[in-house]
C-alpha cells in the first residue's frame, strides 16, 4: 500500500473520531489545569489512548501527569507530543486543548494504518509547558531517547511550518534590605524596592543596546508592606529571551549586572534564582517542515510561499529539537489582530475554527508522520539537516 493510500486511510479514521476528539477538546477547555496539575486531561487522553489499542505508559520521567503511548514497534520510531497545561488566571489562552487532542487524532490516524508500516508511533505527553519547562525534565530522563522524530502542532493566527521560538531564562530576583521608620528614621533602612527599581531602570536602558530580537521583561512581586516603612525585602520574576542560546548566555550576564548595580547602589543584598530547565531556541528540522507544509494544504490550509516568521516567545519543544529532528508548526484558529495568551484567545480555543484546527491539525500531523514512517530519502534528508544544525550551532 503507497503512502497516498495510507494517509487516506489515516484522515478517514480521524473523521470516524471527530466528534470524540472535539468533545475532549471542549472538555479539557472547560476544566483548565495549569504546570504539573493537569490530572484530568492526562487521564482523560490515556483513556482515549487506551481504547485504540496504544500501550500506554503513565507518569513518565517521573513526572506524574506525563505519559507515553506506543503502537508498533521499532524504527522508525515517530513521536507526536501533546500538551495539555493552561495559562493561570486565562485558562486555555494558549490553545493547549487544541494540541492535546489534535495529538491524539494524529495518534489514532497512525495507528489505523501502523500494521502496514515499518516502525513505531508514540504519543507523549509532556506537562508544564507554560511555566516549569516540563520537556527539558523529560530529556534528562531520557524520556525523548531513541526517537527518529518527534512533531506538533500550535494554534495560533497563521498556518505557519516555521516556528521562530527563542531561547529563555527565568530569573527569580530577591533583594534583602533593612526595615526602618521612613520618615523618623530613614537613616537607618536600607531600601530594597529602590535596588529592585535601580536595576528595573538599568535594564530598560540596556534594552536599547541589544539585539531587535531580544527581549528581558519581568514584574516586580513584592514592593514592601507599607509607605511608611522603608521596604526591607522586594523580589521580581523576570524572562531573558534570545534568538539563540548563546546570545541568551550572554544577555544572562548583562542583566545579572543590572542587578548588581542595584545592590551596589543601595547596599542591599541581591539572591538570583536561575530556573534550571531552561528553554532552548528552536530547531526547525527544515526537511520535515518542508513534507508538513505539503501536507497542511492537503487539508486545505493555505500558507506563504516564503514564511519570515516574527519570535512566537518560548518553548520547551526548542529544547527536545536540539535532541531529535523535530517541528514546531502553527495552526490558524484566530484573527492576526487576537493576542495569544489572553481571554480572547481563550475562546477561539473552544469555537468553530478551534474545533477544525484539531482536526485539520491532527490530518497533517498523522500525513507527516506517514512520510517520515514510508521514505527513507526523507528520513537521510532529516538527519542530515539535523546533523548541520547541530554542527553549526557549534561553531564559534
Amino acid at each position: 500500500m503507497d503512502a497516498a493510500e495510507l494517509k487516506t486511510r489515516a484522515r478517514a479514521a480521524i473523521d470516524a473520531h471527530a466528534a470524540e476528539l472535539i468533545a475532549l477538546s471542549h472538555r479539557i477547555h472547560a476544566c483548565p489545569e495549569i504546570a504539573y496539575q493537569e490530572v484530568q486531561a492526562s487521564g482523560w487522553l490515556t483513556d482515549a489512548l487506551r481504547r485504540q489499542g496504544f500501550d500506554v505508559t503513565p507518569g513518565i520521567a517521573g513526572l506524574p501527569t506525563a505519559f507515553r503511548a506506543v503502537a508498533g514497534s521499532g524504527h522508525p520510531a515517530v513521536a507526536i507530543l501533546a500538551e495539555y497545561d493552561a495559562l493561570p488566571g486565562i485558562g486555555h489562552g494558549c490553545g493547549h486543548n487544541i494540541i492535546a487532542t489534535a495529538a491524539l487524532g494524529a495518534g489514532i490516524g497512525v495507528r489505523a494504518v501502523i500494521d502496514q508500516l515499518e516502525g513505531s508511533v508514540q504519543v507523549i505527553g509532556t506537562p508544564a509547558e507554560e511555566v516549569y519547562g516540563g520537556k527539558v525534565a523529560m530529556i534528562r530522563e531520557g524520556a525523548f531517547d531513541g526517537l527518529d522524530a518527534a512533531i506538533m502542532t500550535h494554534p495560533g493566527t497563521q498556518d505557519t511550518v516555521i516556528a521562530r521560538a527563542l531561547a529563555c531564562a527565568e530569573l527569580t530576583v530577591e533583594y534583602h534590605g533593612r526595615e526602618a521608620h521612613a520618615a523618623a528614621q530613614p537613616e537607618r533602612g536600607i531600601n530594597a524596592l529602590e535596588a529592585m527599581i535601580i536595576a528595573f531602570n538599568s535594564i530598560n536602558s540596556m534594552r536599547q543596546h541589544i539585539r531587535g530580537t531580544a527581549r528581558v521583561h519581568g514584574v516586580i512581586t513584592d514592593g514592601g508592606e507599607a509607605p511608611n516603612i522603608v521596604p526591607g525585602h522586594s523580589a521580581a520574576s523576570f524572562l531573558v529571551r534570545a534568538e539563540d542560546d548563546a546570545y541568551l548566555e550572554e544577555l544572562k550576564r548583562r542583566v545579572i549586572a543590572c542587578f548588581e548595580a542595584g545592590a551596589t547602589a543601595t547596599g542591599a543584598t541581591l539572591e538570583l534564582r536561575w530556573n534550571p530547565n531552561q528553554y532552548a531556541a528552536m530547531n526547525t528540522n527544515m526537511a520535515m517542515a518542508s513534507a508538513h507544509r505539503k501536507n497542511l494544504a492537503a487539508v486545505g490550509r493555505t500558507l506563504p510561499e516564503t514564511e519570515t516568521p516574527r519570535p512566537m516567545g518560548s518553548t520547551d519543544m526548542g529544547n527536545v529539537s536540539k535532541v531529535v529532528p523535530g517541528i514546531h508548526p502553527g495552526i490558524a484558529i484566530a484573527p492576526p489582530d487576537v493576542n495569544s495568551h489572553s481571554p480572547a484567545f481563550a475562546e477561539y480555543a473552544a469555537s468553530p475554527s478551534g474545533d477544525k484546527a484539531v482536526i485539520d491539525g491532527a490530518k497533517a500531523l498523522a500525513m507527516t508522520a506517514i512520510d517520515i514512517l514510508t521514505d527513507a530519502d526523507l528520513r537521510a534528508a532529516m538527519r542530515a539537516d539535523f546533523e548541520r544544525s547541530r554542527q553549526t550551532a557549534a561553531s564559534p
